[in-house]
C-alpha cells in the first residue's frame, strides 16, 4: 500500500513542523492553501497558530467550504493547539467573528492555560499510543471544558500545573479527544522529535483510505 497522502493546512502556523514530523511518520506530506490542493490528500491537519487568523486566512483562500465539505465525507482531520479550536462545535473565549469546521462534539476553552509566559510542558498519556506518555509542549493552549457523545477522551494533564487563568491546577483538564476520524490535541507534537502522535494520525488515515 502506498503512503497516504496528508496535507497541512498552510495559510499561518506550524506548517513546516507538520510536514516533517508526518514525512518522518511515513506519509506524503504536502502543503495545502488552494481547493484543489486539498481536493489531492487523503487527510489534513490544521496546525498550531492563531486560530483566529487562521479562521479569517480559511475565507481569504477560500477553504472553509471545500473543508467542511470533505470532513462531512469522512476525511481524517487532525487538529493541535488552534487546530483543536478550529474543530470544536463550541469556542469559549474566543472572538464573536471567529469561525470554525464544528467537527469535534466538543466545548473548548481559548487561551485556557494562560498566556504565552505560562507556556508549559507536561507528560500526557494518550490513549492507543504505546512507548510511555508523550512529551507535551502547551503554548497558549486550550483545553476541552467536555464532550458530547460519540468523543473519546484519548488524554489528559496528569499534574497540577499553576499559573492557569484561574489560577487552579489544570490537573484532569481533557487535552486530546477522537471522534470517529477527527483528532484533536492542546499541544503541539510537531515540535519534539516524537513522532508517535503523528504516526497514529498517519495510520488513521490510511485505514479510511
Amino acid at each position: 500500500m502506498s503512503a497516504p497522502v496528508i496535507g497541512v493546512l498552510a495559510v499561518q502556523g506550524d506548517v513546516r513542523e507538520h510536514l516533517a514530523a508526518l514525512t518522518s511518520a511515513g506519509a506524503q506530506a504536502r502543503p495545502v492553501r488552494r481547493p484543489a490542493e486539498l481536493d489531492a490528500v487523503d487527510g489534513l491537519v490544521i496546525p498550531g497558530g492563531e486560530s483566529t487568523t487562521i479562521s479569517k486566512l480559511v475565507d481569504i483562500f477560500e477553504l472553509r467550504e471545500p473543508v467542511d465539505k470533505r470532513i462531512a465525507e469522512g476525511m481524517p482531520v487532525y487538529g493541535s493547539c488552534a487546530g483543536m479550536i478550529m474543530l470544536a462545535a463550541e469556542v469559549l473565549d474566543g472572538r464573536p467573528d471567529q469561525r470554525g469546521f464544528d467537527g469535534i462534539a466538543m466545548t473548548v476553552r481559548r487561551n485556557a492555560f494562560g498566556r504565552q509566559v505560562d507556556s508549559f510542558e507536561a507528560p500526557v498519556e494518550i490513549s492507543g499510543i504505546d512507548g510511555g506518555p508523550l512529551h507535551a509542549v502547551f503554548i497558549r493552549a486550550p483545553w476541552v471544558e467536555r464532550v458530547g457523545a460519540g468523543v473519546e477522551v484519548l488524554g489528559t494533564v496528569t499534574g497540577g500545573v499553576p499559573g492557569t487563568v484561574t489560577g487552579s491546577p489544570a490537573a484532569g483538564r481533557i487535552v486530546a479527544v477522537r471522534q470517529g476520524n477527527l483528532l484533536a490535541t492542546s499541544f503541539h507534537p510537531e515540535l519534539t522529535g516524537d513522532a508517535r502522535l503523528h504516526r497514529y494520525f498517519v495510520d488513521l488515515v490510511s485505514s479510511a483510505t
